[in-house]
């Protein structure tokens, strides 16, 4: 796999903190936003109205379309998409004063995170409430809201969310043949095990990547 060795590119009107790290080849469209301490992978692309919470880590060569809104201490391993709108949240119990009718302050909140693992999707304008993870190559569908972890390969949908099929590293719906699910796009081979999907030797070595 060859890595995009140009540097990475704001648009000027994106507001990138001086210690935010950004890889090659990296792209960071129009009023993104990449808060100090986020680390942010190579070859990604930031849409336009993107948020990066502060220390947020996002692998290599990931999505973020217009709007979408990942909050600390958020984790994106590589070839994750976020839909436009999408929004990873971080407080358990959000309010915007104390009981005393105080406005709270930042040493009020214990932030949790969204962990999505490799190549996982989030569909537009769905709410992961944190904390929860999704597994590698998992797509919650738009709309959604995640309140529990979605397996590897699961295709989750609804409010809240719930399994309705799985796919494929490819992105389409698995289809049921024999005992296993076969990817329609590449045949790639997987079986159910222990309420999860688990992707065959011989079928992974044909997904796509992310």
């Amino acid at each position: 796999m060859t890595v995009d060795a140009r540097p990475a590119t704001v648009e000027a009107s994106a507001d990138v903190a001086p210690d935010a790290v950004l890889g090659a080849g990296t792209r960071v469209w129009h009023l993104a936003q990449v808060n100090p301490g986020a680390h942010v992978g190579a070859e990604c692309v930031l849409g336009r109205g993107a948020y990066v919470g502060v220390g947020v880590r996002v692998g290599d060569r990931c999505k973020l379309q217009n709007g979408a809104m990942v909050y600390a201490p958020a984790v994106l391993e590589d070839g994750v998409f976020v839909g436009p709108g999408a929004v990873l949240t971080n407080d358990q119990h959000p309010r915007a004063v104390r009981p005393d009718g105080e406005l709270k302050s930042g040493a009020d909140w214990d932030p949790v995170g969204v962990v999505v693992r490799s190549g996982a999707s989030i569909g537009a304008m769905a709410v992961c409430v944190a904390p929860v993870e999704v597994g590698r190559w998992a797509m919650v569908a738009a709309g959604a809201v995640v309140t529990r972890d979605v397996p590897d390969h699961a295709l989750v949908a609804g409010v809240p969310a719930r399994r309705i099929g799985w796919v494929g590293a490819a992105g389409s719906r698995l289809v049921a043949e024999g005992g296993l699910w076969r990817c329609p796009d590449t045949g790639a081979l997987h079986r159910e095990v222990d309420g999860g999907l688990q992707a065959l030797t011989d079928g992974a070595a044909s997904e796509a990547r992310p």
